[in-house]
């Protein structure tokens, strides 16, 4: 009875939440907040899913200087979840298809993140170069899954490239977060416990070499995968 009730309830969120964030939108489309405003109140429903969010971001983290936030993908929760963990002046970059899901795309266009075509690797390319050009001209920054995909419970999966291309080419850090696992949530339990959201420390990528990223985006997963298991064990505690 429960997992209904907040499956119901999840629905409705999603619902009010993508109508009021339009709204917000069409009175101020592609404003470089509106990312932030909608993903504070998607965060809210990380509560209906009985968890404990616990948001650690580092006090000399400056949200107004642009840079490249990385984050793990686990699974259909993270639009609750990582939600929570998005800063001021942050867009996020998504597939092309999301704009054709009735209402929530619209939203999520008109919020100004930036969309890409996956299945054309020119089209991507181009996007990773006009992506760094708006965080430039435009002084925000971007977030992006470096993994790909979700990871369903299989921790950290390998990386991509594509955001330390980005952060590269825009000549900005990039910052990893992590957050903790959330696989084996369960709707019909009251309390799912504690969540972890945590901010690592930048990395500067001024002169790095395009031939380098490679070998950045392996050990930079590396650490992620390491400061994964501590604060999984940390929320179990």
């Amino acid at each position: 009875m429960l997992a209904v009730i907040r499956i119901i309830l999840m629905a409705l969120a999603i619902v009010v939440i993508t109508l009021g964030s339009t709204v917000m939108c069409l009175v101020r489309p592609f404003h470089r907040n509106n990312v932030f405003h909608t993903a504070k109140c998607m965060g809210f429903v990380a509560r209906i899913l009985g968890l404990h969010v616990e948001i650690r971001v580092p006090k000399n983290l400056d949200p107004y200087e642009p840079v490249v936030y990385i984050g793990n993908h686990q699974n259909s929760y993270d639009i609750f979840t990582v939600s929570n963990a998005v800063l001021p002046n942050t867009v996020s970059v998504g597939k092309k298809s999301l704009a054709w899901i009735p209402f929530f795309g619209q939203m999520y266009w008109l919020t100004g993140n930036i969309l890409i075509d996956r299945n054309n690797k020119n089209k991507a390319s181009n996007t990773i170069a006009a992506t760094a050009a708006r965080i430039k001209k435009q002084r925000i920054s971007v977030w992006l899954f470096p993994e790909g995909t979700r990871s369903y419970g299989r921790g950290i999966l390998p990386f991509k490239t594509g955001a330390f291309r980005t952060a590269v080419q825009a000549q900005v850090p990039i910052v990893p977060v992590l957050c903790s696992d959330t696989s084996k949530i369960k709707l019909n339990r009251w309390n799912n416990g504690k969540f972890i959201i945590e901010y690592m420390p930048p990395i500067q990528v001024e002169d790095l070499n395009i031939d380098k990223v490679r070998a950045l985006a392996d050990r930079t997963r590396t650490q992620m995968a390491e400061k994964f298991e501590q604060i999984n064990q940390e929320a179990q505690s």
